[in-house]
């Protein structure tokens, strides 16, 4: 494994960047600044990044099948039209909870788009607990509440086979399994499928590669932890030369590279100084596996 590389191809200090997804059509990699509240494109021919400032905290991108994007923003599920920086709401969730908003969201393999909330933050990982819950923004539009109780709805993806829903709530420092319904969107039977190791600190965001084996991102723990769902062991570890990695994806031409995204809030002069790149997009090379291209949204 030493032919592993990292780079930091984007060295914006985002102060909590998230949700990166590739966009094979465009060869750039989209993610959000969540407290920054822009949704950027990082174009991979030439290293530049766009962006689109939006009026509240965006947690999440995908893709949508008749173009452009959907994106989770404030306690809204909402479409981007990227050329006209035009955003329109499609639905809204959590109404009675002002201090909401929603953390992150992918599209499952049938086109609808999962995404959970959570309180603000007082301080990174520092919140009101259990006022999140986990939803679905179904094709016509319809939501779905799957369940509450939710501290940090957090990192989230499919087997291979679509028979499993992998989740992580990060306060439970679990990776957790549910039995999946392609046909319906259902799911049931939650179960641990991995617990944290201390050092490895705070799950967040997470994605599959082609062996079916999960990738998790370790916030505050300064790394990507790749798990094999099936025995709960981890098979490999690959640490960042910053602390506040926040979630993975596979991208690239075959999908060979891994792209992390990384946060900057909550980090004092001094740790900056340590870590000039917090905050920064990384791609990771060598891997030696590829990853799966994401669903767009089918609504």
């Amino acid at each position: 494994m030493s032919s592993v590389k990292i780079e930091c191809v984007a060295s914006d200090r985002y102060r909590l960047g998230e949700s990166p997804v590739w966009d094979e059509k465009e060869g750039s990699l989209l993610y959000v600044d969540i407290t920054g509240r822009k949704v950027c494109r990082w174009d991979a021919a030439s290293g530049r990044v766009q962006a689109v400032p939006v009026d509240a905290p965006v947690s999440s991108v995908a893709l949508r099948k008749s173009g452009d994007y959907v994106i989770t923003l404030g306690t809204r599920f909402a479409a981007l039209k990227w050329k006209e920086q035009l955003v329109t709401t499609i639905a809204q969730v959590d109404r009675d909870k002002a201090n909401n908003r929603f953390n992150d969201g992918k599209v499952d393999p049938a086109g609808r788009y999962f995404a959970g909330t959570m309180a603000e933050e007082i301080r990174p990982a520092e919140l009101e607990r259990h006022q999140g819950s986990l939803y679905t923004l179904y094709p016509d539009h319809s939501v779905v509440q799957h369940f509450d109780q939710v501290d940090i709805s957090n990192g989230l993806d499919w087997s291979l086979d679509h028979k499993t829903f992998f989740y992580i709530d990060s306060l439970s420092y679990s990776v957790d399994a549910f039995d999946y319904d392609l046909q319906t969107g259902k799911i049931g039977n939650r179960r641990s499928v991995y617990k944290l190791e201390k050092e490895e600190s705070i799950p967040d965001g997470m994605c599959i590669d082609t062996e079916g084996k999960l990738w998790v991102a370790c916030y505050n723990g300064g790394r990507v932890i790749r798990l094999d769902p099936e025995t709960g062991k981890r098979i490999q570890t690959v640490k960042l030369p910053v602390d506040k990695t926040t979630s993975c994806c596979f991208g690239g031409k075959d999908y060979s590279e891994m792209y992390v995204t990384s946060a900057s809030d909550g980090m004092d002069r001094e740790w900056l100084s340590r870590q000039p790149q917090a905050g920064g997009v990384f791609k990771i090379t060598g891997l030696g596996v590829k990853g799966i291209p994401p669903y767009p949204f089918a609504g």
